[in-house]
Order: C-alpha cells, then structure tokens, then sequence
C-alpha cells in the first residue's frame, strides 16, 4: 500500500518533530487502513503528523481518529483483519494497564494481527514518579503473555523509526498476532518527538 501524500507545509502544518514523523510515515508504510489513538500530550506530535498526511485537521481525518479507552482500541482496531483491513493504535505504554484483557483474549487468543505503538513512559525524563510502578513493567510483561515487542529509542535515527514501525506491521501481519513497538521518546511533553 503506498503511503499518502504529504501535504503542503502551511503555518497550520508545521514540520512535524523528526521522530514523531518517522513513526507516524512508518504506520502509513506498514499498511494501516485505520489508525486509533488514545489522546495524550506524549503521542500528540504522532498524531500530528497521522492527520496532517491524512488530511485533516483538529485531531482527526478519514483514517486517523480518537478513541476513550486503550481496550476500546483493541476491540475496534484488532476486528479490521475480520474484514479484510488492517488497523494500528498509538497510545502511551500506561494504557497496557487498561488494554491487556482485551489484548489477550481478543486479538492475542483470536490470532488478530494489529500494530500498537506505545510511548514509553518511567524513563529517563519522566516527572511523574507514579507512572514507573507500571511503566518498568510493561516490555516484561507483554512479553510474558507473547506478544511481540520491539524497542526504539534514541540509539537510532528517524529513519530507523520508520524502517522498524513498518517492519512490526508486516510482523503481526504474517504472524497473525498483534505487535507492539515501545517508543522511548525521552520527553514526556511531546515536545522532544
């Protein structure tokens, strides 16, 4: 599937952060028809870029759009494959705490294959102390209960993101499975995307 055209850059549409650009380019690479997300200020750079090469504006276009909760994510996004489509959620590794028993006995149990990318939280730069009693426990975790994660940080660039974004969606897609990518992007804010 090829990706969407980017827009042009207007003083509603500036550049988006390279990173956050990066996996938002490697969702679309990777095929997504329909991208969730669950709204946050850490993914809102993704999400950004999402509806600007979809686009739309204010948070939403076609294929880009809000949802409430992270297990409301899993049920509509992980149903697509029923219909032929393939879907992918942006969300913050938090969520995991909201999303694992629809993860597990949904798309993990029912060999649905769908793209998760979580903004890792608890890490270097985290302000909010609270956050890391989950946080440090989410790629341990998913990997207990099978589900594939890949880890990205700023070790590499941008273009890595992307090459790896797309490369997780290929993965659930011809593994049947869903596939997270943890997304260290080493500031909360969105701001450092």
């Amino acid at each position: 599937m090829t990706s969407p055209p980017t827009p042009p850059k207007t003083a509603e549409s500036p550049e988006p952060p390279p990173y956050a650009g990066a996996v938002a380019q490697g969702l679309w690479d990777a095929g997504a028809d329909l991208i969730g997300y669950v709204p946050s200020a850490s993914v809102a750079p993704v999400v950004a870029a999402l509806v600007a090469a979809d686009g739309g504006s204010g948070g939403a276009s076609p294929r880009v759009f809000p949802l409430s909760r992270e297990e409301e994510a899993m049920g509509v996004l992980g149903a697509l494959p029923l219909t032929g489509r393939f879907g992918a959620v942006v969300m913050q590794d938090n969520g995991f705490g909201n999303a694992l028993t629809a993860l597990t006995t949904f798309n993990a149990a029912y060999h649905l294959p769908l793209l998760i990318v979580a903004n890792t939280r608890g890490g270097l730069g985290e302000y909010n102390s609270m956050i890391h009693v989950l946080c440090q426990h989410v790629p341990g975790l998913l990997d207990r209960l099978g589900i594939r994660v890949f880890e990205l940080d700023r070790r590499s660039g941008p273009g890595d993101w992307r090459a790896v974004v797309a490369e997780a969606g290929a993965h659930a897609r011809m593994t049947f499975r869903p596939v997270v990518v943890l997304t260290h992007f080493w500031s909360t804010d969105g701001k450092g995307a």
